[in-house]
């Protein structure tokens, strides 16, 4: 009951520094001035999820935050999706710097999308897919009371599948909360990151694209754009690559400090090193060969994949097991069970109880 009260206060100190930024952007213009405005807010931003102790609340919350000052830092200077829509009410504006969402360009606020059989065929296939991703998610937590006989490797592997399923469906989830709010049609945070065909591939065009959206302005345009004036467009955009993927390695170190509370030992900024590296190189590569040569799907796939796998059981998910974040999670979602039970035990009394 702590930990709600808790996360009461960090939303509602939230939105109001939102509250706060929304009425003073009418009043100071984009530059310098407003970002300093703004800048002791992202600070506040990033110290909230230390209030909270649960994996889940605290990974989610880190996580939206830090999306949110990303946006905030572009809306300095009136960029990004918190300037793209003229006139934002306080509740829009609430929901798209809050929430891991993008809006369809070119799609005015509350206009419906037409139904015809092609997004009614395409809305049961992404309802089947999620179904079945939430089955499969449910199945691997009852797989992880036999943790200690399955081999090590597996487990990780697993923990690969329950990653991806549990961000995607929790992104989902916000996803459809928010078009309910906004009534605006969002894009895709995820698009079958298991058939990228590259790095590139993967982490562009397939793996948590609001993360990609937000880096992209923030860091490697920048980047990119003032490096070529000192050392050349070629040089500048392998940079770019590399900066970003630094950027987002210090993000995920604040991550994992967030859900164990341990001094960073590095691992996870290697992981995203060496992925901004080879990805540098994969482009370096790319553009040599100039589309003369190019590796069939049915190997790139594997090998992408694969190469995605590897790389996290040795920097990435070792770092979960060592901070105990995953026995911290699985408690969560044991108390959330019977939290749900007892409220359900709760309301069948107090129906029983008038005659229902």
């Amino acid at each position: 009951m702590e930990e709600i009260k808790n996360l009461i206060k960090v939303w509602i100190t939230v939105l109001a520094s939102l509250t706060y930024i929304y009425f003073m952007s009418t009043k100071i213009p984009k530059g310098n001035t407003r970002l300093l405005c703004i800048f002791p807010v992202i600070i506040i931003f990033t110290l909230l999820p230390i209030i909270l102790t649960s994996v889940n609340l605290t990974g989610n919350t880190g996580f939206f935050l830090w999306l949110a000052n990303c946006k905030l830092l572009l809306f300095a200077f009136d960029k990004g999706p918190l300037s793209s829509h003229s006139s934002l009410s306080l509740p829009h504006f609430f929901s798209i710097a809050c929430l891991p969402i993008k809006i369809k360009q070119n799609q005015p606020q509350n206009t419906a999308t037409p139904s015809t059989p092609k997004t009614k065929k395409a809305l049961t296939k992404a309802s089947l897919n999620y179904g079945i991703k939430t089955v499969v998610l449910a199945l691997l937590f009852e797989t992880y009371d036999y943790k200690q006989y399955i081999h090590p490797t597996l487990l990780l592997v697993l923990y690969c599948f329950h990653v991806y399923f549990a961000l995607e469906i929790t992104l989902v989830i916000t996803a459809t909360m928010a078009h309910s709010i906004l009534g605006v049609e969002l894009e895709p945070q995820f698009n079958e990151p298991y058939l990228s065909t590259s790095l590139q591939d993967f982490w562009g065009k397939r793996w948590n694209l609001m993360v990609t959206n937000m880096l992209r302005p923030t860091v490697y345009d920048p980047v990119r754009r003032i490096s070529s004036r000192r050392i050349g467009k070629r040089l500048a955009l392998v940079w770019a690559v590399i900066a970003t993927f630094v950027v987002s390695g210090l993000m995920h170190e604040l991550m994992f400090f967030y859900l164990g509370r341990n001094r960073p030992t590095w691992e996870v900024m290697r992981f995203f090193v060496l992925h901004g590296v080879c990805l540098a190189l994969e482009i370096v590569v790319k553009k040599v060969l100039n589309g003369k040569w190019q590796l069939h799907p049915w190997l790139s796939r594997p090998l992408t994949v694969g190469f995605v796998m590897v790389t996290s059981f040795w920097l990435f998910f070792p770092q979960l097991l060592k901070g105990e974040v995953d026995a911290k999670a699985l408690a969560d979602y044991g108390l959330l069970v019977e939290f749900l039970k007892d409220w359900g035990r709760m309301v069948m009394s107090s129906l029983n109880r008038i005659g229902l």
